[in-house]
């Protein structure tokens, strides 16, 4: 249907009508606004405060180690063993576990913390048992038995169906290796 003559002139006159009524409400008196800006403007300034004063850096000498107390800011692994008695230099755990850090080749899963790393599956061929293992970086690792993962020089001891068992080399408070049993579950994602 095609708009007739009326409508389209009743249109313009209500255009035109509300037009003039919102002009209407406009005004270009600006006196309110100029003596108020004049008021404000006559006031004095206020005062501003002064800064407070800054106190001079006081500078803090870490002495720990005078006690014998380990430096929070060297990683454990840098901090040399220390043996527990006199025969403990050259127990035979503590060196294996030595020779073991010190001999192995660092692999691909070494540079990721445990708990980020998720098992999604195994792969069995005649011979071994595979763990499948996610990344945080959403890339997926084949690995078996004897690999290395985590940051602790986890090693897996053993891969099931539902989980990857690994044992992990730490330093306790004296500064002593050991192993420490972990796990990966199979994440059901």
């Amino acid at each position: 249907m095609k708009p007739d003559h009326k409508t389209k002139l009743l249109r313009a006159l209500t255009a035109l009508v509300l037009s003039v009524l919102v002009g209407g409400c406009v005004s270009k008196d600006m006196t309110d606004l100029e003596n108020y800006t004049e008021q404000i403007l006559a006031q004095p300034g206020g005062r501003i405060e002064p800064l407070p004063p800054i106190k001079p850096y006081e500078r803090y000498l870490y002495q720990a180690q005078e006690s014998q107390l380990r430096d929070p800011f060297r990683s454990i692994f840098d901090i040399p063993v220390k043996p527990r008695g006199p025969d403990d230099s050259t127990n035979p755990e503590q060196l294996a576990l030595t020779n073991e850090i010190s001999t192995h080749n660092s692999e691909e899963l070494e540079r990721f913390e445990l708990d980020s790393l998720r098992m999604v599956g195994v792969l069995e061929d005649p011979e071994n048992l595979w763990g499948i293992v996610r990344d945080t970086d959403r890339t997926v690792h084949r690995v078996q038995v004897g690999n290395y993962v985590g940051r602790n020089f986890g090693k897996i001891i053993n891969i099931q169906e539902d989980r990857i068992d690994i044992r992990e080399i730490i330093k306790d408070s004296r500064g002593q290796l050991e192993e420490r049993a972990a796990a990966l579950a199979l994440s059901e994602e």
